[in-house]
């Protein structure tokens, strides 16, 4: 596997992700087989943002493989406080472990993170843009539950244009054969425009739509997600679309008796709790496939060799005009670019160039 960190999904390939869920699939049906895989190796987990299921999946799967773990929740406790860069934090941590994991509120901040690492990086959530393990998690619970993901009808439903799960998740259904995509949101929470583009250029097929009744029929897979209200800038603009999309048992009804209802946790109200019982909901199980996935990633890439910090280049010039972007944050960090003249966009957070 040529793999070396898990920014975004969109650079695994097939071969890479057959592997990962042939090995995956392994540990769930021999788990005592793996139980000292990583005797030895340690993760670091720097969570600059708030997590619960991801941070404790990583640190599960760690210990389930027989490694150790160490790391922070809380960046008001670390030197980040005292005004510390991302890179000397990675420099520093890179030094300690074999593998880290890094989840900001700052997007692109995993790629930064790479570029000063001499560890493998794995991306936990960066800000709105990506969740790749994310991904693997609902593309192992698709696959285990469907037998495959070529020709299925998805819908995703929510937050679309915050939802870093949604991004990641489109980009990895991509590599897959004649999956059709339901957008479903309201119009100011629609897919963003990159996103939207790599649809259009990479010949997929998509319906926005703004009604989750209206196509639940043709589903085979619903992936509801949350409104994100620590995304929003202006609260009237989450009061005006929290609650819009909310899945019932009765709703239930009109779908597929084998659709496959999956959620990247946690919830707020959008599935509603009398949907748990129902046995096409997928949720919890999702979670538990996202730790066994999770350790096939940790036992690749922590076997890695340590590889030294590549030469400083030309640096960025603030002119990535997505205010979360972490080169707002991190002035030193190299100038990357993705195409060319209007069609530049910033290769730390996709958001177009000034």
């Amino acid at each position: 596997m040529a793999l070396r960190h898990l920014i975004s999904i969109e650079t695994l390939t097939m071969d890479e992700w057959n592997d990962l869920y042939r090995l995956a699939r392994d540990i769930m049906d021999h788990p005592g087989d793996y139980s000292d895989a990583c005797r030895g190796k340690v993760m670091a987990t720097l969570f600059f943002e708030p997590s619960t299921r991801t941070n404790f999946s990583f640190q599960a799967a760690m210990m389930r493989l027989g490694g150790s773990v160490f790391g922070f929740s809380n960046p008001s406790a670390t030197s980040t406080s005292k005004g510390e860069t991302l890179m000397d934090t990675i420099r520093m941590c890179s030094g300690y472990s074999d593998l880290i994991v890094v989840r900001s509120p700052y997007e692109g901040s995993a790629l930064a993170a790479s570029m000063y690492s001499e560890v493998p990086v794995v991306n936990a959530g960066d800000g709105a843009h990506m969740h790749p393990t994310q991904t693997l998690a609902d593309l192992t619970t698709i696959t285990a539950h469907r037998g495959g993901v070529d020709g299925l009808q998805v819908g995703i439903c929510g937050d679309l244009r915050n939802g870093r799960t949604v991004h990641s998740l489109i980009l990895g259904l991509s590599k897959f054969k004649n999956v059709t995509y339901y957008l479903i949101s309201p119009r100011e929470l629609a897919l963003p425009n990159y996103m939207l583009t790599f649809l259009k250029q990479s010949g997929q097929k998509f319906i926005e739509i703004t009604n989750l009744e209206s196509c639940l029929p043709q589903l085979d897979v619903l992936y509801m997600t949350r409104i994100q209200r620590e995304r929003f800038e202006d609260p009237a603009e989450y009061e005006r679309n929290k609650g819009v999309y909310i899945l019932t048992a009765a709703k239930m009804q009109l779908a597929k008796k084998d659709m496959l209802v999956m959620h990247p946790l946690p919830r707020v109200d959008e599935i509603a709790t009398d949907v748990d019982s129902d046995p096409r909901a997928a949720y919890f199980r999702q979670a538990r496939y996202g730790m066994f996935v999770r350790m096939a990633l940790l036992m690749t890439l922590s076997k890695l060799p340590r590889q030294p910090e590549a030469p400083p280049a030309e640096k960025q010039k603030g002119l990535c005009r997505n205010p979360k972007c972490i080169t707002k944050f991190e002035p030193e960090l190299p100038a990357l670019f993705i195409g060319e003249g209007e069609e530049r966009r910033c290769s730390y957070c996709d958001a177009e160039i000034s």
